[in-house]
């Protein structure tokens, strides 16, 4: 089974940043996709940035569109999102997900489409 371990997470200033990361370990898969999450208490988990296998399409949700940049590193299995000017609408629990279709370019955007995720990490922005 594969395992997902996010890391980064704290309490930091509005226009603050963060890098999270995402490990994964355990069966890995070729050419999978993966994203980034994220769910306030009370809310609906929404999507943030997602990555294809070859790490150049991506896609992000408007609302962190030029303060986010998502990566990967194939070789170690890390995935990483870099957020900057951090908000305090940015507070949430992130989750990071795979999806292992065997595909050089696919980006997904619902959380439907993830088929492994991680257990998430807390980000809280203070005004």
């Amino acid at each position: 089974q594969v395992q997902l371990v996010e890391s980064g997470g704290g309490l930091v200033q509005a226009g603050g940043s963060l890098r999270l990361s995402c490990a994964a370990s355990g069966r890995t898969f070729s050419r999978a996709a993966m994203g980034w999450f994220r769910q306030a208490p009370g809310k609906e988990r929404e999507f943030v940035a997602g990555i294809a296998w070859s790490g150049v399409i991506t896609d992000y949700a408007d609302s962190v569109k030029g303060r986010f940049t998502i990566s990967r590193e194939n070789a170690k299995n890390l995935m990483y999102l870099q957020m900057n000017s951090l908000k305090p609408e940015d507070t949430a629990t992130y989750y990071c997900a795979l999806e292992p279709a065997e595909s050089w370019g696919t980006v997904y955007a619902r959380a439907r489409a993830y088929e492994y995720w991680g257990q998430g990490t807390q980000v809280t922005v203070s005004s």
